[in-house]
């Protein structure tokens, strides 16, 4: 067996092709009412010459088909299906492209609301969601009106710089950088043998940057290939070569360049700032070092205003430039930003930013740079060893993994023996063991042995891909609480302006009529510019930047850090409402459960032999992906082995069909088998004598599942099935209460069982018995009564309920449907991760109501005093570059805040046995 398996391991990667692309369809079904139905309309549309695969949803009835049309068409496919019996509508739906842009210069909400508004205004751009903390825009866009480049030029045309990061096809892109490409011919017979390869779907060239950019399929081939595809082209003395081409890392570098930036203008307008700071300042209160500074040019104009003029004029535009194009921008899109009211450089703000990211970053820098690629025999020893770049691997590559190394790429272990540090990802400490036929994640650390694994997820699909994927997607979403500084920013500016308008007015009138004693205006100064001075100040130190990055910047760290403790928050909707919740619904089975069930007797209740019911068991129970039913068929093939020979061959089972939450039912030759609970049984009209009643309830008080096996309407046996509840699930539930949450079980089992289970784990209420559909009633009910309700589960039959809860929480071993439904994922399946969930989104909620504090301070306070309230009385003026100072200092106030939780710590941690 072990030699197979290395030999399975030694199929080529290159097989032949399929001739023609790939084509998906997407169809509506009808009639789809159970697991069975959805493996009937699968079982058919396999069958069909050229279908790669087709995935049937059991909930909704939709139908993804991906086939090759040159073998099958979409019309074949649809006859096919509806001569199984099911109605078929296509679902034409709309060709929607996905970018990802880097925007450049957006200093507050307003000016990610320009650029949301610019987008909206491009003709096929559907939605438009930009992240001001992660400088980042996804624009979703019809790729048949508009492309990329369009929307880069209208971000630009807003007055802002943008770099495409990424479009929804790079998934399976590759990027290589040329050498030896110099003419039209080079780039004929290079782009030949890409086009020719095995694989390979598109190419596009880029002869000015001699680039060469190829989509491929990572099932026939990947980036080493195309690379010795561009070295095959060679020919004679004229030689090609290729190098992989990563943009990887650009906003790290981006970012420094950035800071850079920040420092060296600051440095500049230091050159000039000071001498000016010297000659108004210091030299006048040091006579006679100053008197030469009164040496008149013209007219009024002294010796000192001129070398002020001067020395400023470089501050003023050079340093002040983008503000400058900034307010051009904003001001003919008809609207206002911070660039309209004043120009400061930003350097410790920025610098404070870059490190809101740094949880996502470290992520990101997990997985290592090279890895070594190896040959093996067949009989698993190593030929070869290779260093290749990590991005380089392909699907079904055999890596060597030696101790202490990162494991580079989603695998699964075929020699050797380890344990693996997978706390970066999942957040557990304990190393985990690892050996032949185990699953190793990319990123984590191999602590012990060697190990050969198999490539099964590369590029863009690993886990850790997906994280950072599922955390930015999050960082970028606008949490709800956001919609508030939006509103208050798109009103504030206009405010402002008028409000400093006032202020010169209310300074300058009275000031020229003499209303106010003429000692008040300093010497050098007249009415007007002691007027203009107090506007000036206003302007500055009410400008809406830090408003704007009160909820962002709490949102991304505290996405980053869930991530970095194995929960993954879907978007800062998600995150805001989890500090709400005041009632979380469990589900039994997997949730509160180890998920893990084991049949612990079996007994027979009339003249069927203990064979005979076995027998019955396996042939309808194999087609159930239920955990309960898996775990009947190992206990009914172990006790066929004891009374007899083990079943060879499953015989076919006529008119199954899985009733959701209860059972299975069948024909196998001319005899009716049911499997299922006592529901099931009164629900086909099984009596159900009193014996059985008695065994029934004598298990449920134990919070054991009878499993009722009748055959032609007579109860034949039963079996006892058992699942652990978690060890950690009281003192999770007992947790839960002390922090005002109440807990409620809503399962599929009978009510005694549930019961039980609840009686141990500490909740007080039960709804048992309960069908998919049922669990999602449940929790609506709930939300009627005004309750923020969240949903934790695991399976299928969860997802109803999760989407219907406010806040869904998947168990990060369930089903992936279970997990597309959730809004919050709990990667290593911890159930102490429930409260951290809920307890980071309390502290993250809290964190930005105190930004909000923090932001609105500076502005009520400092707007008075800008405006001149305190100078009749106390003689205190707040000159603008002191407003300045203010103005950085808020927004350096409120990205400190969010960066404290950086040090969020759970409130619950239980150690697994």
């Amino acid at each position: 067996m072990e030699a197979n398996r290395i030999r399975e391991l030694k199929i080529p990667l290159l097989q032949a092709p399929v001739d023609g692309a790939f084509r998906t369809v997407t169809f509506q079904l009808s009639d789809i009412k159970c697991a069975s139905c959805v493996n009937s309309v699968e079982s058919v549309v396999r069958n069909l010459n050229g279908v790669k695969s087709i995935d049937v949803s059991p909930l909704d009835g939709r139908a993804a088909i991906k086939f090759v049309p040159k073998f099958v068409t979409a019309k074949q496919i649809k006859e096919s299906i509806e001569e199984s019996g099911f109605g078929v509508k296509e679902l034409h739906e709309q060709d929607i492209a996905v970018c990802r842009v880097r925007i450049k210069g957006m200093a507050c909400t307003s000016c990610s609301e320009s650029v949301v508004n610019a987008l909206q205004m491009v003709e096929g751009v559907k939605k438009a969601i930009v992240g001001l903390a992660l400088e980042e825009a996804k624009v979703h866009f019809d790729p048949n009106l508009i492309n990329a480049d369009k929307i880069i030029e209208a971000i630009e045309d807003a007055g802002f710089g943008a770099d495409l990061i990424s479009s929804g096809n790079d998934a399976n892109k590759v990027l290589l950088k040329l050498e030896g490409v110099d003419s039209a011919e080079d780039v004929n017979a290079v782009m030949s043998s890409l086009e020719l390869a095995v694989g390979v779907n598109h190419v596009e060239m880029d002869l000015l940057e001699h680039k060469v950019t190829g989509s491929y399929d990572p099932d026939i081939t990947g980036p080493r290939y195309l690379i010795h595809c561009v070295l095959d082209a060679s020919c004679g003395s004229k030689k090609y070569e290729a190098t992989l081409y990563s943009p990887s890392g650009q906003r790290e570098r981006d970012k420094v360049n950035e800071i850079r930036m920040y420092r060296d203008q600051f440095l500049f307008s230091c050159l000039f700032s000071v001498p000016v700071f010297v000659f108004a300042m210091v030299l006048p209160m040091l006579p006679p070092y100053g008197n030469w500074l009164n040496y008149k040019i013209h007219n009024t104009l002294t010796l000192g205003l001129f070398l002020r003029w001067i020395l400023s004029t470089p501050v003023q535009f050079i340093v002040g430039k983008r503000f400058y194009v900034g307010s051009y921008h904003a001001l003919k899109r008809k609207s206002a930003n911070m660039d309209v009211l004043v120009a400061l450089g930003k350097y410790l703000e920025i610098v404070a930013k870059g490190k809101t990211s740094d949880a996502l970053g470290k992520l990101t820098q997990l997985v290592p740079d090279k890895a070594y690629l190896v040959a093996i025999d067949t009989d698993g020893n190593i030929m070869t060893e290779t260093e290749i770049d990590t991005q380089l691997i392909q699907k079904n590559d055999i890596i060597k993994i030696v101790y202490g190394s990162k494991i580079p790429v989603d695998s699964i272990v075929i020699k050797g023996q380890s344990y693996a540090n997978e706390s970066m990802i999942t957040g557990e400490a304990r190393p985990v063991d690892k050996s032949p036929g185990d699953k190793v994640i990319s990123g984590t650390i191999n602590e012990n042995g060697c190990l050969l694994v198999k490539a099964t997820h590369v590029g863009s699909d690993t886990a850790l891909s997906q994280i950072v994927q599922l955390v930015e997607a999050a960082q970028l979403a606008k949490a709800p609480v956001q919609q508030l500084a939006d509103h208050i920013s798109r009103v504030f500016v206009p405010i402002v302006v008028v409000a400093a308008l006032i202020t010169w007015l209310g300074w300058f009138i009275p000031g020229e009529a003499g209303i106010y004693p003429k000692h008040w205006i300093p010497k050098a100064m007249d009415a007007f510019e002691l007027a203009l001075q107090f506007a000036i100040s206003v302007l500055v130190v009410a400008c809406p930047c830090a408003l704007g990055l009160a909820t962002p910047t709490a949102v991304m760290v505290a996405s980053g850090m869930g991530a970095s403790q194995g929960v993954l928050i879907k978007g800062g909707d998600a995150l805001e409402k989890a500090h709400k919740v005041k009632i979380v619904v469990f589900d039994k089975t997997g949730t509160l459960t180890i998920g893990k069930p084991e049949v612990v007797s079996a007994v027979l209740f009339s003249e069927f032999s203990m064979e005979e019911l076995c027998d019955m068991t396996i042939y309808v129970e194999a087609s159930s992906e239920h955990p309960i039913a898996k775990a009947v068929v190992a206990h009914a093939k172990r006790l066929r082995q004891k009374f007899g020979s083990c079943i060879e061959e499953v015989p076919d089972v006529d008119d199954f069909e899985v009733h959701m939450g209860a059972g299975v039912s069948g024909k196998v030759g001319d005899r009716t088998v049911v499997v299922g609970n006592k529901r099931l049984m009164h629900a086909c009209n099984v009596p159900i004598c009193s014996e059985v009643e008695k065994y029934i309830s004598e298990n449920e008080i134990l919070a054991r599942t009878c499993i009722l096996v009748s055959i032609d309407g007579k109860i034949a046996g039963a079996f006892s099935v058992t699942d652990p509840v978690k060890p950690e699930a009281k003192r999770v539930i007992s947790f839960l209460h002390s922090m005002g949450i109440s807990s409620i079980i809503v399962t599929g089992d009978n009510c005694a069982t549930a019961t039980a289970i609840a009686n141990e784990v500490g909740i007080d209420e039960v709804f048992a018995e309960t069908d998919p559909v049922g669990k999602a009633d449940k929790v609506k009910d709930l939300q009627m009564k005004g309750m923020t309700v969240a949903m934790v589960g695991d399976g299928i039959n969860d997802s109803p309920a999760l989407v219907a809860a406010d806040v869904g929480m998947a168990i990060g071993a369930g089903t992936d449907i279970a997990i597309e439904a959730a809004d919050i994922v709990l990667v290593k399946s911890s159930f102490e991760d429930v409260i951290t969930a809920i307890d980071l989104s309390r502290k993250t909620m809290s964190r930005i109501r105190l930004n909000y504090i923090w932001a609105l301070g500076y502005n009520i306070l400092g707007l008075p005093i800008a405006a001149g309230v305190l100078y009749p009385i106390a003689g205190i003026r707040l000159p603008p570059w002191l407003a300045g100072a203010c103005m950085a200092a808020s927004s350096l106030s409120v990205v400190s805040s969010s960066l404290l939780l950086q040090f969020y710590k759970k409130p619950l941690h239980i150690e697994s046995s």
